[in-house]
This record gives structure tokens, sequence and C-alpha cells, in this order.
């Protein structure tokens, strides 16, 4: 049950990603609490106010029309021009820089609650008017609803203002990098914090049995506390075999078990498996370096020429690049009692530096500005001090080859040459 009880939750949380996911709770809101203030003015909510508290109560029936059907009309010419700004703001950030940006701008909280309220005043307001009487008087007129209609109004009036300033914000493109470089910093801290050195070895799998997908599409998450409660209570030791953000495809092997399970629990461990198109880097702080990367070469493009931003994409790389050197190569959960009982296939940081320096050399080995900013990173690397592994220097020596090469072939300017070799160091 435990298990389930966590899968559930983290689809949940899954759902948080989507846009539709806070509109459509602040919505359901809206329409209860219009379903509520009917409740209360059939009890004579807005009679008992008109004789106590008349300030607070529209006791005109044509005043209270006009205002809800001015309202509606305004709150739905509003919320037209919202979502308009987001396919906007969607289209540029696909086009100026990388469609894997999107997943984290659809998540944006803020802009999600804004559209909720919108959407949750127009239903309030247009229940509200429904609510009155034909013929309505100043005891069938729900007034004090009226008055909350105003009150709302004004709030997503206030909710446009921060909405417009906000995406545009949002769009500027070193707010995007350093939302990005915020949230994998984030998660390299926690999965960093986490590691445990005094572990002992995980065993060796290779004659365990191999488990096969039943399922195809690109593999995300892991529901980390499902398979701890499931190892620990069948025990048993699990390897999962792909990397996070890989396509599985059906009947390939996707993990090693060091024991016989019935289809019960087998059924339990791969539903704690999760696979979405969605890529979030919350999941995965993988996807940070690729989209990072992705901006800077897509700064780097003939038709955007904006060296800056990728500079500046250089810097936020550095700074993940160091972070990541304070973590080993592998992820291994222990028990309560330090044992190891699950290893998670991790990208192993050679590949890693190797995938973002293959796309920076290809597109930016002409340009001797972003040469130098590259090298000054890999050194900036190779004499950190916090490297969790010594191998990692073999990687970082490697690519300064690579990048020293790409160089020479592609700038033949004198004085560019001599900054080259000056700053190619000799190890």
């Amino acid at each position: 049950m435990k298990q389930y009880v966590s899968n559930t939750i983290k689809y949940i949380l899954k759902l948080e990603s989507k846009i539709a996911f806070y509109p459509s709770l602040l919505s359901l809101s809206g329409l209860l609490f219009a379903l509520l203030m009917y409740y209360f003015e059939s009890k004579g909510v807005s009679t008992y106010l008109l004789e106590h508290a008349p300030v607070l109560v529209v006791n005109d029936t044509e005043t209270a029309r006009s205002l809800l059907t001015t309202f509606i009309a305004g709150l739905i010419s509003i919320m037209v021009f919202s979502f308009s700004l987001v396919m906007i703001l969607l289209n540029q950030a696909s086009s100026n820089f990388s469609p894997r940006v999107l997943p984290g701008l659809i998540s944006n909280r803020r802009h999600q609650i804004i559209l909720g309220i919108y959407n949750s005043t127009l239903l309030y307001c247009i229940f509200t008017l429904v609510s009155i009487e034909p013929n309505g008087n100043e005891y069938q007129l729900p007034g004090f609803s009226v008055l909350l209609a105003i009150v709302l109004m004004t709030l997503c009036l206030g909710a446009f203002i921060y909405f417009i300033h906000s995406i545009s914000q949002e769009i500027q493109v070193n707010n995007i990098m350093d939302r990005i470089f915020n949230t994998a910093k984030l998660r390299l801290n926690k999965l960093i914090d986490s590691e445990n050195t005094n572990i002992n070895e995980f065993p060796d799998s290779s004659n365990w049995k191999t488990i096969r997908s039943n399922n195809s599409g690109y593999f995300q998450d892991i529901s980390i506390k499902a398979l701890t409660i499931i190892t620990e209570r069948e025990q048993i030791k699990l390897e999962i075999l792909p990397l996070k953000g890989s396509y599985v495809l059906k009947e390939l092997p996707i993990l090693k078990v060091n024991q016989d399970l019935d289809d019960n629990v087998l059924n339990e461990i791969l539903s704690s498996l999760l696979f979405s198109k969605s890529e979030l880097i919350e999941d995965n702080y993988v996807l940070a370096f690729k989209q990072i990367t992705e901006i800077a070469v897509k700064a780097m493009s003939p038709g955007i020429n904006d060296p800056g931003t990728a500079l500046n994409a250089i810097d936020y790389l550095t700074e993940l690049f160091a972070l990541r050197l304070q973590k080993s190569n592998t992820s291994i959960i222990c028990d309560e009692n330090s044992s190891p009982i699950l290893k998670v296939s991790t990208v192993d940081f050679k590949d890693l530096l190797f995938q973002v320096m293959a796309a920076l050399r290809t597109y930016c080995k002409h340009d001797i500005v972003i040469v130098q900013k590259l090298f000054f990173m890999l050194n900036y690397l190779y004499k950190s001090e916090t490297m969790a592994l010594e191998i990692y220097k073999d990687a970082i020596k490697q690519e300064l080859e690579n990048l020293y090469e790409d160089a020479l072939e592609n700038i033949k300017t004198d004085a560019d040459v001599k900054a080259i070799k000056f700053l190619h160091p000799t190890i």
C-alpha cells in the first residue's frame, strides 16, 4: 500500500507542471464559491447587510446586471489576451533559445495561478448573474455577491498588470538561464548531500536476473521511496539500467534483480519507473546542461549571432560542472543499515562533458572569444580541489586537447593563435 501511495503522490506532483493544473483547481474553487454564496443569499445575508451595513450591498438590479455583464465580457477579453501572450512566449522561446526550455516555462506556477484567478472570477460572475431573479427586488437581489464580484474583478486587474510584467521578464534569455541554473543547482546539491561515502560497494550484478520493460517511452524519473519500500520488504537488491531521459523500447532490459520475483512484486517495481514526454530539471539535472548548451549554440547561429548570450551560458555551465565534480558517477541507495539495496545508472562526468563540449566546439570553434571562455572553463575545472574522483581530470584533459586542436584548425590569425597557445596548459 505504501508504494502505491508514494506513486500516487509522485503522479500528482507531476501534474503540477501541466499548464492547466492550477487554472483547473482555481476554476473549481470559483464555482464552489459561487454556489456557497448562492446558499448564503438564500439565507438572507444581503437582507441582513442591507439593514445593518448597506454600503456592502448593491441593491439595484440593473446596476448589478450591468456590472456582472461588463465583468464577464472584460474577463473573456483579458483571458484571450493573456493566453495569447503565453503562446507568444512559448513560440519565441522555442525559436530563439531551445524547445527544451518550454516545459519549464509552462510549469511556471505564477502564470498558472493568474490564469486560474481569471477563470474562477469569470465562473463566479456567470453564476452570480444567473442567480438574479428576473423581477428582482432588493430582497431577491444577491447584492453582497455582486460586491464580492467587484472585489474579485479588482484583483483580476491587479493580476493582469503583474502578468504583463512577469511575462516580459520571463522571455529574457538571462532570466531563462538563471531559472534553469538555479533549479539544477538545487537538484545537484540535493544529490551531493544525499551521497553516503561510507557505504559498502554495490555487489556485482552481471549474473542477476534481467527484467525487460513492459512499456516504451522516455524514462524520466524513479519513485525512489516506493522502490526502497519494496526492496526492504522483499529483501532484494535492484539495479536500474537506463539513464534518465533516455528512450526505452518495449522488451529492452530495464532493471536487474538478485532473485526471482512473482508477477505482483514485479508489477509494483515497474509501476515505480515513470515514463513521461515532459522534461523537467527537477527530475533530471542533466537536462540543465542540455538546455543551456542549446541556448549557447542557438545564440552562435548566423540567424541570431549573439555571442554575449553564449558567454553567459558558458559561465552557468562552468558553475554547474564545478558542482558536478563533487558528485560521484554512481547513485546508490541504502537501507537503514547503510547496506546498498538500489543502484541507479547515471551519466558519467566524462560523457556529460564530452556531449556539452562537442556541441560547443562544433558551432563556436571559429570565435576566438568563445574559445578563450571555453579554455577558462576547462582550466578552472581541472584545477578544482573539490573533485569526487581523480578520473575526472583525465576527461577534462582530453577535452582541453580536443578544443586546442579544433581551435588551431579554424583560427588562423597569428594573434589569435598565440592567444590559444597561451591558454593551452602544459599538463
